[in-house]
């Protein structure tokens, strides 16, 4: 058998099938490493289509699913944005320990994907560099990802699971719970008396800086409140504290919301010199917990997500994926996990409420 040339357009299983001269669910089989003598896929056939697939898809398509890795134990750990400078190291480690402690128990090896190089602020997942093929499934961690990679690895049959909700149709993945956790705190700030809100949050469309907006959005909503009359919404890259605070102060806001408590700890020194005191005159609450506190840090009122289960709960869908015995409900491609919240002690009334009440 003469094997056609390779290409640079996508491969999909559909046009494997085609050149090789197979149903489409022999090539599955051959992908997902089922292609055994249970399977009654004979040998000759089995390595036409290994062939089709090897001079056609190019490096960086993990489209020859396992192909390289299967039977490996290898899971590698795939990050959008560097994983070790200081500041992603600290969002990143809880992850990696869930992810370390799962692998541990289920004797893998974890291989961290460095060979695409950080271009802006993330990686390609499909780049020249990337060995994907190394592995026999892989985690994808990242508060952007790229819709349309996500979409032609989910074509292409190489198992993953993403850590963190995506919109793209038919990704496995492990979330938490932004929104309702968001919403819990909004009503307990509005309970307390609160009517002017700041809301200062990474300049981003990752689905999860989205989820808490909307948590935020609908429970004001479901106080009869359209949240842009009563918010400054602040978007921030985190390194202009003092002018965030300023917009803050000038909204009239009795209470922050802050998605990353590092911004809050940003404009602490701003507000002490405009003599405002937390939560005194302003309350502040976080929707993450601080990547790192000390002494003089507030405890913020904020919401914990389950970093740590979410890598080891992560790791356990994308090991039932690989198992060859296993069947996946699709309800369970998809784990949505509660998050904590931590009372705290920077909510309280405002000050004009607590006023009015003496």
């Amino acid at each position: 058998m003469t094997t056609p040339p390779s290409t640079q357009g996508r491969i999909t299983q559909r046009r494997i099938a085609e050149l090789a001269g197979v149903s489409q669910a022999t090539v599955s089989l051959v992908l997902n490493g089922k292609a055994d003598a249970s399977s009654r896929i004979p040998e000759e056939t089995r390595k036409r289509v290994l062939d089709v697939i090897n001079s056609t898809t190019y490096v960086p398509d993990p489209a020859a699913r396992r192909l390289a890795g299967v039977g490996n134990k290898i899971i590698g750990v795939f990050t959008y944005e560097p994983a070790f400078p200081s500041a992603s190291l600290d969002f990143y480690a809880a992850l990696l320990t869930g992810i370390e402690s799962e692998a541990e128990g289920l004797g893998c090896d974890l291989l961290l994907f460095t060979s695409a190089p950080v271009e802006g602020t993330r990686r390609r997942l499909f780049h020249e560099n990337n060995r994907l093929r190394l592995a026999d499934g892989c985690l994808l961690l990242g508060r952007e990802m790229d819709t349309g990679e996500l979409e032609r690895l989910v074509e292409s049959g190489f198992p993953f699971v993403a850590i963190g909700r995506r919109e793209a149709t038919g990704v496995p993945y492990v979330a938490a719970d932004y929104v309702t956790g968001t919403a819990a705190l909004v009503a307990r700030a509005w309970d307390l008396g609160h009517r002017r809100f700041a809301y200062v949050h990474p300049d981003s469309t990752g689905e999860s800086v989205l989820d808490r907006q909307r948590g935020f959005r609908e429970e004001l909503a479901r106080r009869g409140v359209d949240a842009d009359a009563v918010t400054a919404f602040i978007a921030s890259d985190g390194d202009a504290p003092a002018g965030d605070w300023e917009r803050v102060r000038d909204s009239g806001a009795t209470v922050l919301f802050v998605e990353n408590p590092t911004y809050a700890i940003g404009m602490l020194p701003h507000m002490a010199r405009a003599g405002v005191s937390i939560p005194g005159d302003l309350s502040v609450v976080a929707l993450a917990d601080p990547s790192r506190s000390t002494d003089s840090d507030p405890d913020f009122t904020r919401l914990s997500p389950p970093r740590t289960q979410l890598g080891s709960e992560a790791l356990a869908l994308l090991s039932r994926i690989l198992d060859p015995a296993a069947e996946v409900p699709p309800a369970d491609l998809r784990l949505t996990l509660d998050c904590a919240v931590h009372d705290g002690a920077t909510l309280a009334r405002p000050r004009t409420t607590q006023e009015n009440t003496r």
